[in-house]
């Protein structure tokens, strides 16, 4: 009986045959977007890693703990987190990372220590989601959250030209405009204070110089976006909370 050749090309799964293997020039591109990704990991560790150096403060630590744990190096992550509270204690979310960095490692007891810290710090802040959040956490480890005593609110005025700013709970003048168009510039107008926006400005410039960012390339414009972000406390699940109360 004779042998019928069959070419590499010719396996079809279908066809009760191997399955045909993947074209190279897909295999190649895979491999390019794995490459590439493991790169810009590497550069944004090296990028914070330089400016957590240079211009050491909360919220370069803090970026530097999200690029370690971007790049699933927990460890690194967790102290990158721990020096950014020792430098802004009411720092709420790194107390909520260090827990999930922590609980990752199986280091829950240590966990619980910092994240029930970070509860009541962000209880005193008036920080919503980051206390939710680290109640969840503590939960799922088997403590329970610290009571926080509740505050009588005291009625603040508040000038026609003010408003409350939400990083700092206190009056603070409003901006003339939304600083950039789309649901993320009315949120800022909506929440921050003229104060903090000029705050930020400051901390977005050593953003840019130190990242070296082109606006004109979209990746820098959301790295630069994401870092605002971080900076102001502001998530994703608040701007379409806000967006969608609007009447």
């Amino acid at each position: 009986m004779s042998r019928r050749r069959v070419s590499r090309d010719s396996y079809r799964p279908e066809a009760g045959g191997d399955l045909k293997p993947p074209p190279r020039a897909a295999f190649d591109t895979s491999v390019r977007k794995t490459h590439t990704r493991v790169m810009d990991i590497n550069a944004r560790i090296e990028q914070w890693e330089k400016m957590a150096a240079e211009a050491p403060d909360g919220m370069a630590f803090f970026s530097l703990g999200n690029a370690y744990k971007d790049a699933e190096r927990f460890d690194d992550a967790a102290n990158a987190y721990k020096s950014a509270i020792e430098l802004d204690e009411g720092l709420s979310r790194a107390y909520q990372s260090i827990g999930q960095m922590l609980i990752q490692l199986e280091r829950n007891d240590e966990a619980g220590d910092y994240l029930s810290r970070g509860y009541v710090i962000a209880a005193e802040r008036g920080d919503v989601m980051p206390q939710r959040a680290m109640g969840s956490l503590l939960e799922k480890i088997g403590r329970t959250p610290p009571k926080v005593e509740q505050e009588e609110s005291v009625p603040v005025a508040v000038a026609a030209d003010q408003i409350i700013d939400r990083r700092t709970n206190r009056p603070g003048g409003q901006l003339p405009d939304p600083p950039m168009r789309g649901p993320l510039g009315q949120f800022i107008y909506d929440h921050y204070s003229q104060e903090t926006w000029n705050e930020w400005i400051g901390q977005g410039t050593k953003v840019i110089n130190e990242l070296r960012l082109d606006f004109s390339n979209a990746d820098h414009q959301r790295t630069y976006d994401v870092q605002m972000m971080e900076w102001l406390g502001i998530s994703q699940e608040d701007i379409d909370a806000h967006t969608a109360s609007k009447p």
